[in-house]
């Protein structure tokens, strides 16, 4: 088969590898296409490694059909349209993955575009509402406001009924954002989140904050979160080491929590087949009567892969990015 090929600092390229067969309790599925994330760009700069076990081939979400399905596997039919979380393999003609974390495409969703939802779905519901106890209500600030998670997360807040406070770096992306539903929008380039979340809120200030940046941004979200408050980091674009102000956090009754989904266990407490499972019955009916869709920035033949890094990198893209196979 075919996949995208990272060899350190040379370009992405298409290339044969060895053809892959589902193992026990996996799906084989013939890739339409697959999600761009920014975990992509880390592996393939050689900062990411997989976790053991998994696929050197890069790649956390796909769509597709089932192509076989490994030993033990029920309830799926060679041929079915589904969509994917995985822990790497995605940039391929083939992956096999885990029965657990495939799902049916979401009604109203065409087959590639179901690509786009894997990694953000069950990123923004394991974090929001799993992990913060994000409901009605609540605000909830979303750092990265355009971004593929921060477009999915706007929707999935508003249906809960939360109010939605983003930041992003420019007019057309908050434009987007308070057409999907945010209700403050800020331009962290020339506003100060910790400032306007506090004026929106008579001082009180974000119930949950969903944050990508990390170290740059600790100590400022710890201002702009409510008594009572989470905040949970789920990136380190900002950098990995600050210093956290405990005082602040106590006074506030605040806490601080950070997660990543890659490298989960597939079974057990919060491991991936608990959230597909919480997704598939939270997130999918959402889609399914419109409140919640997906939002496509740029789609690439996947031969094009370093182009679509490329732009990512650029950050002049609102949504997911996708590659066709």
């Amino acid at each position: 088969m075919h996949a995208i090929v990272a060899s350190g600092n040379d370009p992405l390229s298409w290339e044969n590898v060895a053809e892959i067969h589902p193992g026990s309790g996996q799906i084989l599925v013939r890739i339409s296409a697959a999600g761009v994330n920014r975990a992509d760009l880390l592996q393939a700069a050689g900062k990411y490694p997989p976790p053991p076990g998994a696929s050197d081939v890069i790649g956390l979400e796909i769509s597709g059909t089932i192509a076989a399905l490994g030993e033990g596997v029920t309830g799926w039919s060679v041929g079915a349209p589904v969509c994917a979380l995985l822990a790497g393999g995605g940039y391929a003609e083939y992956v096999a993955v885990p029965a657990a974390q495939v799902m049916p495409i979401p009604d109203g969703v065409s087959l590639h575009h179901a690509a786009g939802l894997p990694e953000v779905a069950c990123t923004v519901w394991s974090n929001l509402v799993s992990t913060a106890g994000l409901t009605a209500g609540h605000l909830v600030l979303l750092h990265g406001g355009s971004s593929g998670i921060g477009t999915h997360a706007i929707q999935v807040a508003r249906a809960l009924g939360a109010r939605v406070a983003v930041t992003a770096g420019s007019a057309d992306k908050l434009a987007l954002c308070r057409e999907l539903g945010a209700d403050i929008t800020i331009n962290y380039r020339d506003e100060d989140f910790v400032e306007r979340v506090r004026a929106e809120t008579g001082g009180s200030g974000a119930d949950v904050i969903l944050d990508l940046m990390g170290a740059a941004y600790l100590d400022r979200n710890i201002d702009a979160l409510a008594t009572g408050g989470r905040l949970v980091i789920i990136g380190m674009q900002g950098g990995v080491k600050a210093e956290l102000n405990i005082g602040k956090l106590m006074a506030k009754r605040a806490g601080v929590l950070g997660t990543t989904l890659r490298s989960r266990p597939v079974d057990g407490p919060g491991g991936k087949a608990e959230i597909v499972a919480d997704v598939m019955a939270n997130v999918w009916p959402m889609i399914a009567d419109g409140r919640v869709k997906p939002i496509i920035g740029a789609e690439f033949p996947i031969q094009q892969a370093q182009a679509a890094h490329e732009l990512l990198t650029s950050g002049e893209v609102t949504g997911k990015i996708l590659l066709t196979v």
